[in-house]
């Protein structure tokens, strides 16, 4: 059976048994500065489901938004993107508006630089993607927070053992986040730095990279790492890479085509079964649909 999936429940990884691990999974604590307050509020408030990263066999998906927040790296990071060495402020869930009024989303958190009359001067944008999930996580974390000393090892239920979505969380999310939001941000001439973990990364289609002084996104990578001493895993940049934001786009939103003579097979092969367009089935039955909740 597989093990359990699970690698950081509030903040901590699910083997961690010292006393602040088990504060923050008493009190359903975020140590990783929500902005909601100290608490985790990811689906609920009242019963929040507190997963941070799950396991991809042997590696780590980080499955939080929030997550990417530890020790303000991002900002940083981001920061020195967007200013150089200016100093600068930064500001989260920001409405974002087209020509019309008519809202785009909220950009995840704003950069800016202001004067000595606090008039912005310039600013810039952050997206933070984390990565969806399928199959049933939800279920498996109540069964380990009841008790996690006695199930942080336990096996875990073959049957829609959860898995990272890349592709949803793609083309699905991402995309659409860069169309419209980073659409608007490119016509006013201001940068975008899309945070991603390293797992993330690698499942997109390859990049082509410019110089960062000409580059409009700063794709800002990063990957936990164990520290054996506090027994947590700390955020780590991996790489940063630098693209326009025309040929991101497109690569991102283009698919790889795929051979069109084993589509017109795929037709044919329908045509002689008789699975024409009004046509019933030969045994109908009532389809079975998995619940899949995360």
């Amino acid at each position: 059976m597989p093990k359990n999936p699970l690698a950081e429940v509030f903040g901590f990884p699910v083997d961690n048994m010292s006393a602040m691990a088990i504060n923050h999974r008493k009190n359903r604590l975020c140590p990783f500065h929500n902005s909601s307050g100290p608490n985790c509020t990811k689906f609920s408030i009242q019963n929040p489901l507190g997963i941070c990263s799950i396991f991809q066999g042997n590696n780590l998906v980080i499955t939080c938004p929030i997550r990417f927040r530890q020790n303000y790296s991002i900002l940083s990071d981001a920061g020195r993107f967007f200013f150089g060495n200016q100093k600068f402020i930064a500001l989260t869930e920001v409405r974002l508006s087209d020509k019309t009024g008519k809202a785009a989303g909220n950009i995840d958190i704003i950069l800016a630089v202001l004067n000595a009359n606090k008039c912005v001067t310039d600013f810039g944008a952050i997206e933070v993607q984390a990565v969806y999930i399928t199959g049933n996580i939800s279920n498996g974390f109540q069964n380990y927070i009841d008790k996690p000393e006695q199930r942080y090892s336990s096996d875990w239920p073959a049957k829609n053992y959860p898995k990272p979505d890349y592709l949803s969380s793609s083309r699905k999310r991402l995309a659409p986040q860069l169309i419209f939001k980073g659409g608007i941000l490119h016509q006013w001439e201001k940068k975008t730095a899309v945070v991603v973990h390293r797992g993330f990364f690698e499942q997109l289609p390859t990049l082509e990279t410019s110089r960062e002084q000409e580059a409009d996104i700063a794709w800002m990578i990063y990957d936990l790492k164990r520290d054996k001493t506090t027994n947590t895993y700390q955020l780590s940049q991996f790489d940063i890479q630098y693209t326009k934001f025309e040929t991101a786009l497109s690569k991102i939103t283009t698919p790889e085509t795929g051979d069109i003579h084993s589509f017109t097979e795929r037709l044919e092969k329908r045509i002689r079964n008789g699975k024409l367009f009004g046509t019933p089935p030969a045994n109908p039955v009532e389809p079975v649909v998995e619940p899949i909740d995360i």
